[in-house]
């Protein structure tokens, strides 16, 4: 009865194995805790690989290919430097498809009004080269609504242009657009003030009235890349182009018409030239597409670019 009275014993016996039971419990919890966060963890990477999948972020042009194929690229919109008819997606599509050992022919689709002869004269040198590096495989142009300007000085490089009966195409020509304000500006009351070093400087200048030494100079210009579309045209068609008088005028024609005149071949689709012309009717897209992320990237450097010129402009004499 001492022993239980007095009570140190037995207290601390007791006391350990609470402590023990505690202490064990707290550590079940959290060993239970960070296997919960790290399933859920594994369970949100599984669905942004899901997605990132399904949205392409990992896929590559012509990663769908089975066996034998059509290779096509396509090109749409206007020919620049900073959009998706660009010079460098193209060529790099074009690149893939040729190299692909499974590619039967290229497809290049076109719906374009045209855009930068310089662009255009690159995606041109291109098909070129690969023509010539792979001779084995052609390249077949493929028009779908338009092909005018530089869209044809695109296709002017194919073996041959397929184009639909209300497809347009043509427009040989070259243009300079420009805006005159000087009217404006006079109603408005508004002055213009540009200092400049270099009696040139101000050359096709919208605020000042049209300088006829300048129009000469710009018309002069145009001509000569006038005269350098009409070669690349002359050199793709060859024989079968029929010259008229307004061939190289900047008309457009329609699919038919074009036929005639030998700036095409034949009616047909992609699926048709896949299928009839080189036989291979599966068709697998080449064209690279720009991701989500790629987009993302796109408008972040865009806007830390101007954040910067904002930050670094300063008022004064410009190179440009």
């Amino acid at each position: 009865m001492a022993e239980l009275e007095s009570g140190t014993p037995g207290d601390g016996w007791e006391r350990k194995i609470l402590e023990k039971v505690a202490l064990a419990a707290i550590a079940e919890q959290r060993t239970a805790r960070r296997w919960s966060m790290a399933f859920k963890m594994l369970i949100v990477l599984y669905l942004f690989v899901v997605l990132f999948l399904g949205m392409g972020w990992f896929k590559k042009p012509g990663d769908n290919s089975s066996g034998k194929h059509t290779a096509m690229v396509e090109l749409r919109g206007v020919i620049a430097s900073d959009t998706q008819a660009s010079a460098d997606n193209i060529t790099s599509g074009l690149q893939a498809a040729f190299k692909d050992s499974n590619t039967q022919g290229v497809v290049l689709r076109i719906n374009s009004p045209g855009g930068s002869p310089v662009q255009a004269g690159y995606i041109n040198d291109e098909i070129k080269r690969l023509r010539g590096l792979y001779p084995n495989i052609p390249l077949y142009a493929v028009v779908e609504d338009i092909c005018a300007s530089g869209g044809y000085y695109v296709a002017a490089a194919a073996d041959k242009i397929y184009v639909d009966k209300a497809s347009i195409v043509g427009s040989i020509g070259v243009v300079m657009d420009g805006f005159g304000f000087t009217g404006t500006m006079e109603k408005l009351g508004v002055e213009r003030r540009a200092i400049t070093a270099g009696e040139n400087k101000r050359f096709l200048d919208p605020f000042s009235p049209v300088n006829p030494a300048h129009k000469a100079f710009a018309e002069k210009m145009l001509a000569e890349i006038h005269e350098q579309f009409i070669a690349v045209v002359r050199e793709g068609r060859g024989k079968r182009l029929k010259e008229t008088p307004d061939i190289f005028s900047g008309y457009v024609w329609t699919g038919p018409k074009s036929i005639e005149l030998g700036l095409a071949d034949a009616l047909g689709s992609t699926e048709s030239v896949a299928r009839d012309v080189i036989k291979a009717e599966e068709i697998v897209d080449f064209t690279p597409h720009e991701n989500i992320a790629e987009r993302v990237a796109k408008k972040f450097g865009a806007a830390a670019a101007q954040a910067l010129v904002n930050v670094t402009a300063t008022s004064g004499a410009q190179l440009r």
